[in-house]
């Protein structure tokens, strides 16, 4: 009988854990979630993003060692893990581990209530399934409370990128960005499309070449009010042709 090699489980000290079980421990003594579009930043220590690119490199060359990729003598792949690395956690996945964007809002001082629409926006984002990218645009649409402060528009640009920089599915990125967005302006009315093209139905699967998704969401006055909301489609769509 042949006996393969066994890998000993291990056990780590306080000091001595990889950085990814010293942030997990954290989250989970707080109770808090670390799924794949949350966003961790709150739990994760000053210099420990740098230890967390190291490991998963580490990781990453772990990979590609599995998938019988000889990294030491193919001059293609001898520095994949540590961009692959740099690119989750300071790029694609940067939304998980970095604090929102700074967003300066400003009083309403003309009392304005009248639609607004920003977009297109361009958006780029992970399919949590495959890891595959998720291309799209963003269209949004306000009714400012006369009571609320507004923001700039490129602080809307920015607020996408953070909610769309992690793995997830468009549904549910739609629904964080709106959530956001009501806690930072307390609109009257929000309305969010998204229409995106994933690169999962791409590149497997069904590999069709026009996969593309739109997302709706509509609340407050634009949910109530059919006339505002099809004022807002209308130019959505107009603009989108």
């Amino acid at each position: 009988m042949i006996v393969l090699n066994r890998i000993p489980s291990l056990t780590y000290t306080a000091d001595d854990a990889p950085v990814s079980s010293r942030i997990r421990a954290r989250l989970r003594r707080a109770g808090q979630p670390f799924r794949a579009n949350d966003n961790i930043a709150a739990f994760v220590e000053d210099g420990e993003l740098d230890e967390l690119r190291l490991e998963v490199e580490k990781r990453m060359e772990e990979v590609l060692g599995a998938l019988v990729i000889d990294t030491e003598n193919d001059h293609n792949t001898a520095g994949t893990a540590r961009r692959v690395a740099k690119m989750f956690l300071d790029e694609v996945f940067a939304g998980r581990y970095r604090d929102a964007p700074p967003v300066t809002s400003f009083p309403n001082v003309s009392q304005l209530n009248e639609l607004m629409i920003v977009g297109p926006i361009t958006v780029r984002s992970a399919c949590s399934h495959h890891l595959c990218p998720i291309m799209g645009k963003i269209w949004i649409g306000v009714l400012p409370n006369t009571d609320a402060d507004l923001i700039g528009l490129s602080k809307y640009a920015r607020l996408c990128d953070w909610i769309m920089s992690r793995p997830q599915i468009q549904e549910e990125a739609a629904i964080m960005l709106a959530d956001e967005l009501e806690r930072r302006i307390r609109p009257d009315g929000l309305a969010i499309v998204m229409e995106a093209d994933h690169f999962c139905m791409h590149w497997r699967g069904v590999k069709d070449e026009k996969p593309v998704m739109t997302t709706s969401i509509m609340r407050g006055a634009f949910l109530e009010n059919d006339a505002l909301r099809r004022e807002f489609l209308e130019l959505r769509n107009r603009d989108r042709q």
